[in-house]
């Protein structure tokens, strides 16, 4: 296959998945990985993509995710390795016996394995957090409410006032983006639910990628200044006047 075929293949790939992977392009294209890792820094350089860990990413999809969120099977293939760290050093804050609210996310659910033999108590809207946090031993509370298959979470009227019958020691949330402005979400039901987490947690953290980081979102439900940021890059210090800022480091 020439390398104009490659590259049109792979863009067609993108245009249906939202999100490929190195691995996958190999199968499909039964050429070696240096070849793909050309191909996808080619097609980067003419802004036909992102490259990013282990695979590749749609530009235009990056900025339809502004209004719109990603199915988490899509989510969950990117950044896999910044996301590990950030739930890591997000661990480093959490002192034993303590009550947690864990926002449904990616990057949060990475943080449950670290909970273990803290004898903490966690409270979330992540439908896929229950058999993790199961597995780990970690008295669990779910919240009710309506499901969004999309996100594997829970959401809405219901949700937001079984939430309020709680209160938290940390507090610990995703965002789709951020910037000056605040951290964003596409969902106005889940806006509402991280802003009551929020009023009802002691000590608030954000835990985002440097891809987030000064991306224009839709929904801004928490200014910079109302918790911590935790993320994989050092971002401008404009950000250190704002908030505190820790920066997770391999």
């Amino acid at each position: 296959m020439l390398t104009f075929e490659r590259h049109k293949t792979i863009l067609e790939l993108l245009n249906n998945k939202k999100n490929i992977t190195i691995q996958e392009l190999i199968k499909v294209l039964n050429v070696s990985e240096a070849t793909i890792r050309r191909d996808l820094t080619l097609l980067e350089k003419k802004q036909k993509l992102k490259r990013v860990h282990g695979g590749a990413i749609l530009i235009n999809n990056q900025k339809q995710s502004v209004t719109e969120d990603w199915d988490i099977s899509s989510r969950n293939k990117l950044f896999k390795d910044e996301k590990e760290i950030i739930a890591k050093k997000a661990s480093t804050f959490i002192e034993n016996n303590s009550t947690i609210y864990l926002d449904a996310g990616t990057t949060t659910f990475l943080l449950i394995k670290y909970l273990k033999n803290k004898n903490v108590k966690v409270v979330t809207n992540g439908l896929n957090f229950i058999n993790e946090l199961e597995k780990y031993n970690i008295e669990t509370y779910l919240l009710g409410g309506k499901i969004k298959s999309k996100t594997s979470c829970t959401v809405g009227y219901f949700a937001q006032e079984n939430l309020k019958n709680f209160q938290f020691d940390y507090v610990f949330l995703g965002a789709n983006t951020f910037n000056l402005k605040g951290f964003t979400t596409p969902d106005p039901e889940e806006a509402l639910l991280k802003k009551e987490s929020i009023n009802l947690g002691t000590n608030i953290f954000f835990l985002c990628d440097h891809s987030k980081i000064d991306q224009k979102g839709f929904i801004v439900f928490a200014s910079l200044s109302e918790g911590t940021l935790i993320t994989d890059e050092t971002p401008s210090e404009e950000y250190f006047e704002e908030t505190n800022v820790e920066v997770a480091e391999k």
